[in-house]
């Protein structure tokens, strides 16, 4: 078999194909046209790719959805920083009006001792140190007291509990005295003052 190869490369010289004259005629077709045949129907980049102006759309319907979340997100972040912040507020509002009236209790035992002619020197003052370390210590939390004494009554922050007759013009309609101290917690009031209003 190999010999009558050589004997045909012999024949038709070396490296020479061997055609039939029909080989050009019957050659297959190329997309339905002949091998010598342009194609004349190309297809125009407008038929390839979808329409510039729906990806235009999409684009900015996903952007629009993209800046949506982002502003959720910021939102929630925020959201939760505030109730966080709120919540360590409130938790301790709760431990500090708890010991409202313990303060009272030294506030008033620290006046009576200083009202009486015989009080223990030693007893005023550790009343006086224990009164002022707990204030000091609340006011660090936040804790502030009400000015009264001598300001107009203001609603927000007073709650007048009785009325009494004053010599003075300058002292009607102002406090003239303190029933029981208000406080305000980081600025919100967590008891108001009870007060006594001249008139």
């Amino acid at each position: 078999m190999q010999a009558e190869k050589k004997k045909h490369q012999a024949q038709d010289g070396p490296d020479v194909p061997h055609f039939d004259k029909d080989t050009t005629a019957s050659a297959p077709e190329v997309n339905g046209k002949a091998p010598g045949q342009e194609t004349t129907e190309q297809k125009t980049p407008e038929q390839d790719t979808p329409d510039l102006s729906q990806l235009q759309l999409k684009l900015d319907q996903t952007n629009d959805k993209l800046l949506r979340l982002q502003a959720e997100f910021d939102n929630y972040r925020k959201r939760t920083a505030k109730e966080r912040l709120e919540l360590i507020l409130t938790a301790s509002e709760d431990v500090i009006k708890g010991m409202l009236p313990v303060l009272d209790d030294c506030q008033r035992a620290l006046r009576t001792l200083e009202k009486l002619e015989n009080a223990d020197p030693v007893s005023v003052e550790g009343v006086n140190l224990i009164y002022s370390k707990l204030l000091t210590y609340l006011q660090g939390r936040g804790l502030k007291i009400i000015e009264a004494t001598g300001k107009p009554l203001d609603t927000d922050f007073h709650c007048a509990v009785a009325k009494t007759p004053v010599k003075e013009k300058k002292l009607k309609g102002k406090i003239v005295d303190v029933v029981l101290e208000g406080y305000t917690l980081n600025g919100k009031v967590i008891r108001f003052a009870n007060v006594v209003v001249g008139e």
